[in-house]
């Protein structure tokens, strides 16, 4: 009776497309010589995004805020309201990380320029992306990404 079950499942199973490996709450990076995890928040409402981190005291180590904008643009962010040092990581449509701000500084409203073509920000604690080697380059990898375009996709590996 299980086996007969089991070769149900697999029979049901056969022709479907590979299982997507990604959550919503994960951001994954990689890069030549690395790869990085983190568990996000996202901020895809114009009310999210605005508020982004601000009037956090911390963050884990492992943790992030992923600002998914509705198509690629020009975007420029600032540490209004925003405790804690972050570095910015600007990522265009298909995943490709165009440009790194690190270290932006608490509480300045300075605008930091991210690019043209960005369609992703991603947040993490001030001084992570340096110690862990991201740069230009990298590729995200999340469902929000349109599978059939990013640069490393949810299905498989």
């Amino acid at each position: 009776m299980i086996r007969s079950a089991l070769l149900c499942l697999a029979v049901a199973f056969a022709g479907a497309p590979a299982f997507a490996v990604c959550s919503d709450d994960v951001a994954e990076l990689r890069w030549d010589g690395g790869k990085a995890r983190f568990r996000v928040e996202l901020a895809k409402t114009p009310e999210e995004r605005s508020k982004g981190l601000m009037h956090r005291e911390s963050m884990s180590s492992g943790a992030g805020m992923l600002f998914i904008f509705d198509g690629p643009r020009g975007v420029s962010f600032w540490m209004k309201n925003t405790l804690i040092p972050l570095d910015m990581i600007f990522i265009e449509p298909d995943g490709r990380v165009a440009k790194v701000h690190e270290g932006a500084v608490p509480l300045d409203e300075t605008l930091i320029p991210g690019g043209d073509n960005i369609e992703y920000v991603l947040e993490i604690n001030g001084g992570l992306a340096r110690r862990l080697g991201i740069a230009e380059g990298a590729e995200l990898r999340h469902p929000s990404l349109d599978q059939d375009h990013a640069l490393w996709s949810c299905v498989g590996e």
